[in-house]
């Protein structure tokens, strides 16, 4: 299938002008070749389902609202790090959402890139489990990424060779329909399911959101889009041309959205201003029946493109493109405090449990220095940089306002947590790697985190990464170095062992990958992507 819609593709790219429009357009072709299979419709307005007119009787179950945010730095967080650019950019409806409930200072991403932790938060389960080890990309995506430029003498490696007739086509990578989605299980508890958002699970229809237990989705079935179209009089945008990812994203997202399977349509007005204008209707729409509400923002995620209006505010901040950043953060946070108040506009404040995290850490590529500071490391790194997150959770009366708890957690709770508080049943005929962390600390021994030959664990305080590119195995000790400044693995080699064997078992019960990692590219550990390479910067090699 997917070779089939190669050729037609390459065929109109030749009528168009032959070879050298090819040559000029193969890295647009999967946009190409989208527009001509489902091509743009003007926005249409989505009719959310009506819920009772009246509330229920007597006690009724807590309404649960799950936000993401997509490659949010930690230090984009006012109250975690100070915010974006030295603090210019505050965050006061993020941070409202942990001082007014619990903050998980230790919460860990399932993976480093998106969705591989979509897949483990809407599952409760190590995507590896069943799979899910690579971020969903086209076959054309990872080979542009081979085309860039590199990092002074490390160049990233295609393997061409990986590309085999049983690649499933791009739009079935995805979490297999026999998994069991926090969607499906709350559904059979009697909530009203809503998907508002990103996806990035599959786009294949068995895959959609509307397939794998949500009564409604209004989506971003692909792993991003632009915000506004590019010549918008209302977007500033911060094109960044030192990013290969960037030059790709440009050239194939569309300002689009689909509802329940739709074809393709553009919403009204910027993605983030539509995502939480749409949320606070299906709110009020299921206002008197509990419901739960999986709202993916796609900001901050690349491609940086603010309103006019934020952009204005911060004239302070004088570097373009940490301005732009700055203004989609400014919108994402006041767009986010609107839900909340809809909440209370709706009078079911008091009964609703939301939980707010980011999908991994900021990235690398967008050329803004210290977005996760103080942690070392990036998107795409298994550095606490890439994988430690933000987790909030605020429930009235349930959880204590102003609390804290620094046990090991993160994504992978999720799924009991959600399920516990509707009252849902966790499947018995699988693993599930997911404890109710609501109920107290997961009891769990470790943590662990794979993307090929990239593999990391944490256990206790005590925290290894092992690489193939470069060959290394880093050993830190997070009580007493956080932010992995000290590698300890030279003079600890008995914990190495250990921990490396734990690595070890841990993978044997994992499953092969539904499709390959066909890039493996580098990521500096200490500078973005534009930053000069310096000889003895450190590094990994990222596959995908």
């Amino acid at each position: 299938m997917r070779k089939r819609w190669v050729a037609l593709g390459v065929l109109a790219l030749a009528g168009a002008g032959g070879y050298w429009a090819f040559e000029a357009n193969k890295f647009r072709l999967p946009g190409l070749i989208q527009d001509w299979r489902d091509p743009m419709q003007p926005n249409r307005a989505v009719s959310w389902q009506q819920g009772p007119e009246a509330p229920p009787a007597g006690e009724r179950p807590p309404n649960i609202i799950l936000i993401v945010a997509d490659d949010m730095g930690f230090n984009d967080i006012s109250l975690n790090g100070g915010g974006v650019a030295g603090g210019i950019v505050q965050t006061p409806n993020i941070d409202a959402i942990a001082r007014e409930g619990l903050n998980f200072t230790t919460a860990y991403a399932a993976n480093a890139t998106c969705s591989p932790s979509r897949a483990a938060m809407m599952t409760g389960r190590y995507p590896t489990r069943f799979g899910f080890e690579f971020t969903a990309v086209p076959t054309a995506f990872a080979e542009n990424l081979a085309h860039g430029d590199g990092v002074g003498p490390l160049k990233a490696i295609f393997h061409k060779e990986l590309i085999t007739d049983d690649i499933p086509d791009y739009p079935d990578m995805g979490v297999p329909s026999g998994e069991v989605t926090i969607a499906e299980a709350v559904k059979a508890a009697g909530y009203h399911t809503i998907h508002i958002g990103k996806w990035h699970l599959g786009e294949s229809p068995a895959l959609q959101p509307q397939a794998q237990g949500f009564d409604e989705s209004l989506a971003i079935l692909a792993g991003g889009a632009k915000f506004l179209p590019d010549d918008d009089p209302d977007t500033v945008n911060a094109k960044l041309p030192w990013d290969p990812i960037d030059r790709f994203i440009w050239a194939n997202l569309r300002h689009a959205v689909t509802f329940n399977g739709s074809k393709r349509f553009h919403p009204n007005g910027h993605m983030t201003d539509y995502f939480a204008a749409e949320a606070e209707k299906a709110i009020a729409a299921n206002r008197n029946r509990p419901f739960f509400l999986y709202l993916a923002f796609n900001a901050p995620h690349t491609p940086l493109q603010a309103t006019k209006a934020d952009y204005a505010k911060l004239p302070q901040i004088k570097d373009y493109k940490t301005r732009v950043y700055g203004a989609m953060i400014a919108q994402l946070d006041r767009r986010i405090g609107d839900v909340m108040a809809a909440l209370k506009k709706q009078g079911i404040d008091d009964n609703t449990l939301v939980i707010f995290t980011s999908d991994n850490g900021g990235a690398w590529y967008n050329g803004i220095p210290r977005l996760n500071a103080p942690y070392r490391g990036w998107k795409a790194t298994f550095f606490e940089g890439g994988i430690r997150t933000p987790l909030f959770m605020r429930w009235p009366g349930h959880i204590a306002p102003g609390s804290t708890r620094a046990d090991m957690t993160g994504h992978l709770d999720l799924f009991a947590t959600i399920a516990a508080a509707a009252g849902a049943k966790l499947p018995s005929d699988r693993i599930i790697d997911s404890e109710d962390i609501l109920a107290g600390p997961a009891k769990r021994q470790a943590m662990y985190w794979r993307s090929g030959a990239y593999r990391a664990v944490r256990m206790g305080d005590w925290k290894l990464q092992v690489t193939k590119r470069p060959e290394k195995a880093r050993l830190y000790n997070l009580a007493a170095d956080p932010t992995e400044r000290h590698d300890l693995s030279a003079r600890e080699p008995q914990r190495v062992a250990q921990l490396a064997a734990m690595i070890a078992q841990q993978n044997r019960d994992m499953a092969k990958p539904i499709w390959p990692g066909l890039i493996e590219g580098p990521v500096r550990i200490d500078v973005p992507l534009d930053a000069p390479w310096r000889d003895g910067q450190d590094y990994v090699y990222w596959t995908n």
